[in-house]
């Protein structure tokens, strides 16, 4: 396999029970590719700021932000700090597989896509996903397909692999959930190459630490829609 550079962002909030994990299985990666690990810690107020100080041969770069901003506003420094010509998004809580990340380089090498988006629904292995939290993914993707002209299955895949020049950061608003939405839709172009590999899903319950609620869902649409619209006058 030719090198690709790779850059990885880990947000981090109160994850001191899979953080370390997470680290060591990303390791195999940097035989792999030009790997680059930054780390945005957003406020945590367990041990994380601990376990992430104690492991600085595992990534490259860390940043403790004073207080919990969100996981947008943690992603927005992240992608401020790369250089390296991809970006991926790894949630810190082992919810997905490293491993996967192998198959978005493996099919990049071959036909250097603008954005290669994960999908839990053409998958092999996954939790049985709630059934409000499957309504409301599947709407979501439904109006983003509709307001532009794609064919995802699932655009809240926290795997999303994008060429960093494609994304201007200064653009990106949002702090919260939306921001995903936020950043698929700058993605999006006529001419983009995108691609969707089918990932392994491992979802936690409320009870070991997730986070997203139903309610997040009107932040996604509102950022699908006012992102769409913003796009034609910016």
């Amino acid at each position: 396999m030719q090198f690709q550079n790779l850059s990885i962002i880990i947000p981090v909030y109160n994850e001191e029970a899979t953080l370390l994990n997470v680290l060591k299985k990303l390791a195999f990666l940097k035989d792999k590719c030009n790997l680059e690990i930054i780390i945005i810690n957003d406020g945590s107020i367990d041990n994380s700021k601990q376990i992430i100080e104690s492991s600085s041969n595992l990534y490259t770069k860390a940043i403790h932000l004073k207080k919990n901003s969100g996981k947008g506003k943690a992603v927005i420094e992240g992608i401020k700090n790369c250089t390296q010509d991809y970006i991926l998004i790894q949630d810190a809580d082992l919810e997905y597989d490293p491993n996967d990340i192998l198959i978005f380089l493996e099919e990049n090498e071959k036909y250097r896509y603008d954005l290669i988006m994960g999908s839990r629904f053409i998958g092999t292995r996954r939790s049985v996903l709630h059934f409000w939290h499957m309504i409301g993914n599947k709407f979501i993707t439904f109006l983003f397909n509709f307001l532009n002209n794609t064919t995802f299955t699932d655009i809240y895949c926290c795997y999303c692999m994008f060429k960093r020049q494609l994304i201007d950061v200064n653009k990106l608003k949002c702090y919260n959930w939306g921001q995903q939405a936020e950043i698929l839709t700058y993605l999006i172009s006529r001419n983009s190459k995108i691609f969707e590999i089918g990932v392994n899903y491992h979802g936690r319950n409320y009870s070991e630490g997730k986070k997203i609620r139903y309610y997040d869902v009107f932040s996604v649409i509102y950022w699908i829609i006012s992102t769409k619209i913003k796009k034609f006058f910016v």
